[in-house]
């Protein structure tokens, strides 16, 4: 059985079958510093590009069409042979799967049809459950179906991954990733309880928060109310995750940086604690155990110690946006233990220092001689921590050249042979078995049910 601890990577796994990124995630240092992107599937990727245009989806409806799910999930570790996958979904789809009406707008974001300003609109949205209704349960159901997909091809301990329908490019890739394990990790994903309060109050994307933040200050009982929902909300669409087969996860507080620290700690971060206790509870069927736990927010360095006592026992890994210094980052971690996180904490156990950052992605479209030194310096400065996994200091621009990608995970990787391979480049070669959509004769068999209505890809 795996360890229960929250940033355990493995601990009943042989050290022959456990990833890069899990034993770095534990706290350790593996053998090679283990790199995947934010952002890493999706709009920098011709071949997500030219699924989406055939499927004629919109970005919600693709979350919930599993084998559509999973397909774009893998298609950057094929390509740039990371060492995780991240579950394609978006924050916005566990409240659809508890009966909100909400909307992907292009060029806006996330909408919300009724957004929630009052008490009485507090107490008709926490009416609604996560997967109550037909629907809901339908769309849950969408998504542990894709997860499992995408795990059939990663890989687990004892099972080596589907990849029959693969070419060899796409094999190699995945030969990267898993490195000298047998298997890839897959992560789980799920906004964080603040952020989806955020769009909830808001209604769409917003600045400055306005309208939430007066809420938080104007009605405390109320504020609660609309926190707990959505925490228990979100925290059941991470454990849906990891029950299908995740062996990690990351909640991603978008906006957690707009608030005060003493906001935060009074007002966010118990609630993100609810979320991650939830998903910590959950158990993973491919290491057996609960999976370790990633924290990632952007301007949160003044939050960072909070943010990693939010996972309860020996916190968990946090992640460092690029507008944050690494090093000192990691420093002021650690001077918390001995101090801050002490005082705030005082019945947890300290774990590991493990952070992910924090490349500034406007750097992969600058010349290879000014990014390559940028990687060298993200890797010794992440070395001063117990675990490090590099990462962007957020997403990958939709402009962005994947073999730049490729080239990165090359660089941190140290692998002269997958940079002649990134420099090769990606031919996009067709992979036998797969049909004009991208989705293998196999993944067709294997479809459950979405929701009614849904759209077959």
């Amino acid at each position: 059985m795996m360890d229960s601890s929250p940033n355990s990577s493995g601990g009943g796994l042989a050290a022959d079958a456990m990833p890069a990124l899990l034993e770095a995630l534990g706290g350790g240092r593996p053998a090679r510093t283990p790199v995947w992107f934010m952002r890493q599937a999706g709009r920098s990727l011709p071949e997500y590009r030219a699924l989406r245009e055939r499927t004629g989806l919109d970005m919600l409806d693709a979350c919930l069409t599993p084998e559509l799910a999973a397909e774009i999930t893998l298609q950057p570790v094929r390509r740039h042979g990371v060492d995780a996958a991240v579950f394609f979904s978006d924050i916005m789809v566990p409240l659809r799967l508890a009966g909100l009406a909400v909307r992907i707008e292009p060029g806006v974001g996330p909408v919300i049809d009724d957004p929630v300003r009052t008490p009485d609109d507090v107490a008709r949205l926490t009416d609604h459950r996560y997967g109550a209704d037909a629907a809901g349960r339908a769309g849950a159901l969408a998504v542990e179906a894709g997860v499992r997909i995408a795990v059939a091809e990663l890989g687990t301990p004892g099972a080596p991954g589907d990849r029959e329908a693969l070419d060899e490019r796409a094999r190699a890739g995945l030969a990267e990733s898993r490195g000298r394990a047998a298997w890839t990790p897959l992560i789980g994903f799920c906004g964080a309880p603040f952020t989806l309060a955020a769009y909830l109050v808001e209604g769409r994307p917003s600045r400055d928060h306005l309208a939430a933040r007066t809420l938080m200050h104007a009605d405390p009982a109320a504020w609660e109310r609309l926190m707990t929902w959505c925490a228990r909300v979100t925290g059941a669409f991470i454990a849906a995750q990891i029950r299908a087969g995740a062996s990690a996860a990351q909640l991603f507080d978008s906006w957690a940086g707009a608030l005060s620290p003493a906001d935060y700690r009074e007002r966010a971060a118990p609630y993100s604690v609810l979320a991650l206790g939830i998903a910590r509870e959950a158990v993973s069927p491919t290491t057996g155990g609960s999976v370790p736990l990633l924290h990632f927010g952007t301007g949160t360095a003044r939050i960072l110690t909070d943010m990693r006592g939010a996972g309860a026992d020996g916190g968990c890994a946090v992640g460092i946006d690029d507008r944050t210094d690494l090093a000192w980052a990691i420093d002021e971690l650690r001077a918390a233990d001995g101090g801050r996180f002490a005082e705030r904490h005082p019945h947890r156990r300290r774990g590991p220092v493990v952070v992910q950052g924090n490349l500034d992605p406007a750097l992969l479209a600058a010349p290879w001689e000014i990014l390559a030194p940028a990687i060298d310096a993200c890797l010794e400065a992440g070395r001063a921590a117990d675990g490090h996994v590099v990462n962007l200091g957020h997403g990958v621009p939709p402009s962005t050249d994947p073999d730049v990608l490729t080239r990165t995970v090359a660089r941190v990787h140290g692998s002269e042979e997958w940079e002649r391979v990134a420099l090769a480049g990606w031919d996009g070669a067709a992979r036998s078995g797969r049909d004009e959509s991208g989705i293998s004769a196999r993944g067709r068999r294997r479809r459950r049910p979405t929701h009614p209505g849904m759209p077959d890809s």
